[in-house]
């Protein structure tokens, strides 16, 4: 089916046409819309408890344990674990991109399920929660009281009780982190009161879980029955107990005497807050903060708006005096970024269409073109559904580049059509078959190119090849849908759109139009002469300019490699956070002062309207010495300053402050990829040289780095060595002197440490029963050596009387990475350098380690160390395919030469316009760079084309060349310039993602300046120095093919008559 029969049937074309636009309208409705695909390696985590325990023993007797076991997950990419003194651990598994994660978490739970029976009882009591959700959050929802009456534990009570259960429920919803405590029966036992009975603390553990039970009672009447018994009814006995009165009366001890010691009479109960560590306020008022945390795979803006959804509808039932808001969120980011890139795809259209106005001048040659661009990129919705894609911005991003592309080969058609209309005289019926028959060979051949161009992207590994593959996908569904209607709709509607040349005096009389271009038309046909002139100064002197070619390949080479690197730009995204670290060992009180400092200058500041701040947690630590806020600001269009022209404003002033480290952080530029921009270096014990080699060279490597000027804001993620209080048991003394080992060590953790009992019901929830010493009896040494224990004989022995304790430090925090000791140290470039220096710089700093330690990356950071080694292997083999295209297309290896070889002077202006606006070699930089080999080599194709066209029709190679410049210069002029204004509104655009953007369109731009400026005199050079010097052979051309078939067909019509 050739383009003939379309002109012939221009209604088939039609229906074809609006049959793709249909099905992209259906398709576009079925699309899902998010901010980028699942291009993040899945991960899993792992959540344990063991109450009492301080880092190093969760460390030995649980993460170890499970780390082990985990090693030999299928798919497994890298494990991350942290053991903290407050007696929690978390381990994340990161696996292979396109590991299943629900196949994944059912072999991580059955491995647990394995290993569980070799861990601390009071672990498995806890139980071992393994849960997919992302580390960072998607949005922060605060419960606030309005009065200011209510409290956070009030408040965290009720989200608990009416609105978390709700929220996980939610499609999408991974897990719910909550920024308050639920409450607890807290149990606040007096040890001298304890002692002065002669009980123990793990008495009053026994009694209480004996009596705080609910037990099955059976029934009257059950089967099988006695003779006369005609009732049957259940056994009820009484259940958990409810209130702090009631767990007053348990009974501890009952005398022969009738006397009786109760749990009232030795300790406080209360209904007090789980963890006191735990708490949050949002612009200085209490409130109850509920995280949000994305499920691997999900929709960002669909989870969201299920969330604020749920919540419109949970809110009508709350009480008068609870309403609810979002303080954090990274979703507006994600719908303004799309916003903005559509508004872009709607500004490269009309810009794209004033070129062609500028060079077409007639609103039929116009039209045709025109009508190519919404069929194209509503068909490019349809194949991204059957490909199972998504709307989002690295697609939306490929859409935009495609603009410019999507009417090249419709504008190739129109102006050959109109050309040979205008110069040949011919109707536009003839002239869309002669002009269909000279440039589909051409259109074919530089569709193929480009989207061949593109197929090594599609197999690029990791996260960066995820990236790749939406702009490769993309930009070739259209590239091929533009040229299925370049060969099929733009035909007949140039057949019958097209009128035919009129005389001269109804030409000049056309007004309007002939006076408005003329001075256009003049300029061009002044360019056209000598443009062709200098073509012809060239060719005269090919040495020269193959030498001067020479010479901008190896400029080409050494600004790529003097190119900075990395990974994505770093992008405004409407909100800031902040980490407060207190020094190791402090209280509450140094984080509750620097968080007061860091709030002031957030709430000084005009950019900022919501400041939420959290105690006792921080991406990088829990515990009492650490905190963390969640800045939002304002909309991009209400504020002048820039996320992270805040971040370095904010870091300057929190240099200042001295109770607490205090960092301002930027959001990641992919969620997924880690909860803060900048690097992440892991250092690793590999040598086992023990924790303080390890602290000593993590410090070596902080100092190193503060000398540095290429890193800024480096710092230690997690707790330093902090002051602990060493307990020394003499187990023959504890012995000798009537204790149980097992009774010593109870007695201590549940005195100092928080004993979960068992659970009480309250408001339809189940809660905790937890107990502990009153707190004036765990605050000094003494209080540790005074404890009182009875003995087997009934006799109080003081834990002084066989243990010694003593100051020393220690961690309070250790991690572990693949199974490493290791510590982990972030940071950022600093201003004028790029994430890849920055690695490049830590990397260099570790080389002075001692012996026996190792680094890793990890996150954003691994990816782009993975990106980066393999930018030049992209590079080449999309050359290759190109190079294997254009080798089938024209039956020869030395004819790409000719195409191929105007791809450098793109590579060339792509690296200097990156250069001169300070952008480095990122992903969307390495997506443009590859872009402009097939856009190079489409501007070349046109040319190199037309030449082995008027080389068949018998002309030397010299004047085919000459005259394929003359013939193709506008066109090749026309369709480099609506590419280039297309892109124009990516480079100058502002607001949410605007960084991205920008990165993608500098560089594209640049390079196709480049190949169209230099390309219209190298192409011709190339094709007259191959034919010379490297295929004196004639390629096959369009005139011998039609020579052949008329002699086949002669020698076919002699044989018949001879028969």
């Amino acid at each position: 089916m050739t383009s003939t029969f379309f002109i012939r049937r221009p209604v088939f074309a039609w229906v074809l046409a609006l049959g793709l636009l249909l099905g992209g309208f259906i398709a576009l409705r079925a699309l899902p819309i998010e901010q980028y695909p699942t291009i993040a390696p899945p991960s899993l985590n792992i959540s344990v408890t063991y109450p009492g325990a301080d880092a190093s023993v969760l460390e030995a007797n649980v993460t170890q344990v499970i780390e082990e076991e985990l090693n030999g997950v299928d798919g497994y990419l890298y494990m991350d674990s942290t053991s903290r003194s407050n007696g929690t651990a978390s381990i994340e598994l990161v696996l292979q991109p396109g590991t299943d994660i629900d196949v994944a978490q059912m072999e991580v739970q059955n491995l647990l399920s394995r290993v569980e029976p070799r861990l601390p009882e009071e672990v498995r009591r806890q139980g071992i929660r393994v849960f997919q959700a992302s580390s960072n959050f998607l949005l922060i929802i605060s419960m606030l009281s309005e009065s200011g009456d209510m409290s956070s534990l009030e408040l965290g009570h009720y989200a608990t009780t009416n609105v978390v259960n709700e929220l996980r429920r939610v499609q999408g919803v991974g897990d719910i982190r909550e920024f308050y405590t639920p409450y607890a029966m807290r149990i606040w036992f007096n040890p001298d009161r304890l002692a002065s009975f002669g009980l123990a603390a793990s008495d009053v553990l026994a009694a209480v879980r004996a009596q705080n039970s609910q037990a099955a009672g059976g029934a009257l009447g059950d089967l099988p029955l006695s003779e006369g018994i005609e009732i049957h009814a259940p056994l009820e006995t009484r259940g958990r107990l409810r209130t702090p009165e009631e767990f007053g009366e348990i009974i501890l001890r009952a005398e022969p005497d009738g006397s009786v010691v109760r749990l009232q009479d030795v300790a406080r109960v209360e209904l007090g807050a789980q963890n006191y560590a735990s708490r949050s306020e949002l612009n200085d008022q209490p409130n109850a903060g509920l995280a949000v945390q994305l499920a691997p795979g999900a929709n960002a803006l669909e989870t969201a708006e299920g969330v604020k959804q749920r919540m419109e509808e949970l809110a009508e039932a709350f009480p008068a005096d609870i309403d609810w808001m979002v303080p954090y969120d990274s979703t507006p980011f994600i719908s303004s970024s799309i916003e903005r890139v559509l508004l872009t795809l709607v500004q490269a259209i009309g810009l794209v269409v004033l070129v062609m106005l500028l060079f077409l001048q007639n609103w039929r040659t116009i039209v045709i073109p025109t009508i190519v661009i919404p069929i194209a990129l509503v068909g490019t919705c349809l194949g991204l559904w059957l490909v199972g894609f998504s709307i989002n911005l690295l697609s939306l991003f490929g859409m935009v580049l495609a603009i410019g592309t999507l009417v090249d080969d419709a504008i190739v058609v129109t102006e050959n059509v109109k050309r040979l209309i205008d110069e040949e005289g011919m109707s536009p019926y003839e002239a869309t078959v002669e002009a269909m028959g000279q440039v589909s060979a051409a259109i074919v051949g530089t569709t193929l190119a480009l989207i061949a161009v593109f197929v090594p992207l599609a197999f690029f590994p990791g996260s960066s090849g995820g990236i790749y593959q939406q702009f490769a996908v993309t930009l070739s569904i259209a590239v091929a849908i533009s040229t299925f209607l370049a060969l099929t709709l733009t035909p007949a509607l140039c057949a019958t759109l097209l009128q035919p040349r009129k005389d001269n005096d109804e030409e000049e009389s056309k007004g309007w139009s002939k006076r408005i271009f003329s001075p256009f038309n003049r300029f061009m046909e002044r360019t056209t002469e000598r443009y062709h002139g200098a073509v012809g100064y060239v060719l005269g002197h090919p040495l020269w300019f193959l030498l001067g070619f020479a010479a901008l390949l190896v400029l080409v080479a050494f600004l790529y490699i003097r190119m900075p690197t990395a990974f994505l730009p770093q992008e405004d995204q409407g909100s800031v956070m902040t980490v407060v670290q207190a020094p190791p060992g402090s209280t509450i009180k140094s984080t509750t002062a620097a968080m007061d400092q860091v709030k002031a200058f957030f709430a000084d500041n005009p950019a900022v309207e919501h400041t939420l701040a959290v105690y006792g947690f921080s991406f990088f630590g829990q515990g009492q010495a650490h905190g963390m806020a969640f800045v939002r600001l304002l909309p991009w269009e209400e504020r002048d300053q820039r996320a992270p022209a805040l971040v370095n404003e904010a870091s300057r002033a929190f240099s200042q402050i001295r109770e607490a480290r205090v960092f301002a952080l930027n959001p990641p530029s992919i969620p997924a990829l880690g909860v803060a921009g900048g690097f992440t270096f892991k250092l690793e014990d590999r040598g086992n040289k023990g924790y303080e080699a390890l602290l000593q060279a993590r410090n070596q490597l902080l100092a190193a780095a503060s000398q540095s000027e290429i890193l800024e804001s480096v710092r230690p993620e997690g707790a330093d060595q902090a002051p602990k209080l060493q307990v020394d048991i003499d187990r023959i003394k504890a012995r000798a002197l009537g204790l149980s080992i097992a009774e010593v060590n109870a007695s201590l953790s549940t005195a100092f440490g928080s004993a979960y009992v068992n659970d009480f019901n309250m408001d339809g929830e189940v809660l905790r029963v937890m107990l502990q010493a009153e707190s004036e009896y765990r605050m000094t040494p003494e209080d540790v050596t005074s404890l009182e224990i009875p003995n087997a004989m009934g006799n109080n022995v003081p834990f002084g009387a066989f243990s010694t304790v003593e100051w020393t430090r220690g961690p309070i925090q250790l991690q572990r990475y693949n199974g490493y000791p290791a510590m982990t140290i972030s940071g950022n470039a600093a201003s004028g350098y790029t994430s890849g220096e920055a690695m490049d710089e830590m990397a260099s700093l570790a080389e002075d380690l001692p012996q026996g330690f190792a680094f890793e990356w990890s996150g954003a950071s691994y990816e782009e160390q993975q990106a980066s080694g393999q930018v030049g292997l992209l590079l080449g083999l999309s050359m290759l395919v190109v190079l294997m295209v254009l080798a089938a297309l024209y039956e020869s290896w030395a004819m790409p030469i000719a195409v191929l070889g105007v791809v450098p002077l793109g590579a060339l202006g792509a690296i200097l316009f990156a250069m001169l606006r300070d952008m480095p070699a990122d992903v969307y930089f390495n997506v443009g760079l590859v872009a402009i080999i097939g856009l190079s080599a489409k501007n070349a194709i046109l040319i190199v084309e037309f030449a082995i066209e008027e080389e068949g029709r018998g002309k030397s190679v010299h004047d085919a060349i000459m005259g394929a410049v003359r013939m193709r210069f506008r066109p090749v002029l026309m369709t480099s310039l609506t590419f280039i204004f297309g892109m124009l509104p990516l480079v100058l655009s502002s607001g949410a993602g605007s960084a991205s953007r920008a990165a993608v369109g500098t560089g594209v731009i640049g390079g196709m300046l480049a190949a169209t400026l230099l390309g219209l005199f190298y192409i011709p050079l190339f094709y007259l120095s191959v034919r010379r010097w490297l295929s004196r052979r004639k390629p096959p051309s369009r005139q011998q093919d039609d020579d052949a078939q008329d002699a086949g067909n002669d020698a076919g019509k002699g044989e018949a008559e001879n028969a």
